[in-house]
């Protein structure tokens, strides 16, 4: 009886010790797993805090963390080619460490244009505005969306960005004509990349002294390449957009062929002066409208136009000198009875250049980056560009091309030192600024001997590179002779008119009639109605061309009519089929599209 009540108390004992030991082991599981999630939980938070150290912009970590998991990369894509493919991203991602760019894929990713291995020949798309150049491609490398779990745990950038290359942000030009204006112009191509929008430069430059103008076109600060790695290990854009619109650009700078315009040009001084405008307001500064008109006279307008104008000259303390600089300024004040001001980049701030530059009547100035300034004057006025001895103005044509386009109604004129007596040239410098001495002795007189710079293409022909940075001694008779001669084909501005940039539309209800009059005498009628929006417009010349073909035959006959019918006889040939088409022309040079192809049997 003993044996069973002590053998009863030791299963009771060893069932109590069994509970506890499993109660306390519950505890202890139940204390990991909250341990754990205090953990992952304090891990969110901290991750979270770093994506705000990113942006001002909250983000729920948790539900970004899962979209990546679940959703991985989405990425869709405008253009056909890498040289005009603008993307658009959800949870694009970068590795600091790696210094890629990740797409990572789940069953809910999408990738359009889906291009296989043809996305690396060459790339997706350029990441500048700078057309097919090997240092500015982009491209991601892929991985599933289960790697995430071996990988650090990703910082979520929640603003909108886009990630582009700035080509060269040390030189003004490039800083404009790359970056602002087309990021500029990207921006407005999408209307989420508003003022908040960020902007991301993956380049690998420094914010270079020009950085304060990148600013202006986002209210949030601009992330460089370097700075991205202070971030974490692997930073998620949760919606980015990659590359720059090429739509603005009007030049091109020598890597395939010399340097010159480009080929299909398709901004206006339109769209150039609106960018103008806008970074004005940004940095506020403003001026009388062109066309705003005080009360009196037209002869008491034209007297205070006279005593407003002025011309400002662009100052060089460095390379490229004006060595006459204060006779210069003092023979253009004679010359057109002006105020004559003096403007410098390396002793004013930029918007203070600005302000002063866009109430002037005309620019001169060495041929420099400095120049990209024109697109700040106001309509009508002249640039005036100095270029040293033995370079050909014809061949370095940036700033042309700019005062050149319809819209910025802008008037250039180029001197051209001829005298090499009033050159001096500076062989010892480093190559960057011309120097040539480390060139062989042979080389060294061939460039020194030679009176105009081949053409050449980009970047460093040590020819161009020594005649650019030449100082000059301008010769003053010389320069006042070309200036006066170039002023008189100035035209007059007047107020811009919008029907005089309008384009003619489809001719209405074309038609034919034919006629055979003897076996090889044939007579073939056009006639067709005026384009619908001529009606509400006032053109002063309309014009229409009608271009007929013979079925078959590879050649057509153009014609330049007045009117809206007309009677062919010439070269029409009885029982044959001519294809005719006809569209309107305003003013000479405004083309409307044809309208369908008529086809007549006479």
């Amino acid at each position: 009886m003993r044996a069973s009540v002590a053998g009863c108390r030791m299963s009771v004992g060893a069932l109590v010790n069994g509970l506890l030991v499993s109660v306390v082991a519950a505890l202890l599981w139940k204390y990991s797993k909250l341990s754990e999630h205090a953990a992952l939980l304090e891990e969110e938070l901290h991750m979270t805090q770093q994506s705000q150290e990113v942006s001002q912009a909250r983000i729920d970590y948790h539900v970004a963390l899962q979209a990546l998991q679940e959703h991985g990369t989405r990425m869709v894509c405008t253009g056909k080619m890498h040289t005009d493919r603008i993307c658009r991203f959800d949870y694009l991602c970068y590795c600091s460490e790696a210094e890629e760019f990740v797409f990572f894929h789940s069953n809910s990713s999408v990738m359009l244009p889906n291009l296989g291995s043809r996305r690396f020949q060459p790339a997706l798309l350029d990441l500048s505005s700078v057309e097919d150049h090997n240092t500015q491609y982009f491209n991601f490398v892929e991985l599933p969306a289960a790697a995430l779990k071996f990988m650090p745990k990703p910082v979520f950038v929640p603003d909108i960005t886009l990630i582009l290359n700035r080509f060269n942000p040390d030189n003004l030009m490039h800083v404009f004509h790359d970056d602002l204006l087309p990021a500029y112009y990207t921006m407005k191509q999408y209307s989420d990349l508003d003022d908040e929008a960020r902007l991301v430069f993956m380049e690998g430059w420094g914010e270079g002294p020009h950085f304060d103008l990148y600013r202006l076109l986002s209210s949030k600060q601009p992330l460089l390449k370097e700075q991205l790695k202070n971030f974490g290990k692997l930073m998620c854009f949760t919606k980015s957009y990659v590359g720059l619109s090429k739509m603005t650009t009007w030049y091109q700078y020598g890597f395939v062929q010399p340097q010159g315009p480009k080929a299909n040009i398709l901004v206006s001084g339109n769209e150039i002066r609106q960018f103008a405008r806008a970074l004005m307001d940004k940095m506020n500064i403003t001026r009388v409208k062109e066309t705003e008109k005080e009360g009196g006279s037209a002869e008491d307008e034209k007297e205070k136009e006279k005593k407003d104008d002025y011309i400002v000259v662009f100052s060089r303390s460095t390379t490229r000198l004006i060595l006459n600089e204060a006779e210069l300024i003092m023979a253009l004040a004679q010359e057109f009875q002006m105020r004559v001001v003096t403007v410098s980049l390396e002793e004013q701030s930029f918007p203070s250049i600005v302000q002063v530059i866009s109430g002037a009547s005309m620019l001169v100035s060495m041929h420099g980056a400095q120049l990209i300034t024109s697109l700040f004057l106001p309509r009508g006025a002249a640039v005036v560009e100095l270029f040293p001895f033995a370079v050909n103005p014809e061949q370095y044509t940036p700033y042309k091309t700019l005062a050149s386009l319809p819209g910025m109604d802008l008037h250039y004129i180029s001197w051209r030192n001829t005298k090499e007596e009033n050159t001096v040239t500076h062989p010892d410098r480093s190559w960057e600024q011309g120097g040539i001495a480390h060139l062989d002795k042979e080389e060294q007189d061939r460039i020194q001997a030679s009176k105009e710079v081949p053409r050449h293409l980009c970047c460093r022909n040590p020819e161009w590179l020594f005649r650019i940075y030449q100082d000059t001694l301008v010769d003053i008779p010389s320069f006042l002779e070309v200036l006066k001669e170039g002023m008189k084909t100035k035209p007059s501005l007047k107020k811009a008119k919008v029907a005089s940039m309008v384009h003619p539309g489809r001719v209405r209800e074309p038609k034919c009639q034919t006629s055979v009059q003897t076996s090889n005498e044939a007579k073939l009628t056009v006639s067709w109605q005026i384009p619908w929006n001529l009606k509400f417009l006032k053109v002063r010349e309309v014009k229409y061309e009608v271009w007929i073909q013979e079925q078959g035959e590879n050649t057509y006959m153009p014609y330049i009519l007045p009117q809206q019918n007309y009677t062919f006889s010439e070269n029409i040939k009885p029982f044959t089929t001519y294809l005719v088409w006809v569209r309107c022309i305003f003013n000479k040079n405004l083309l409307g599209p044809f309208a369908d192809v008529l086809t007549c049997r006479t």
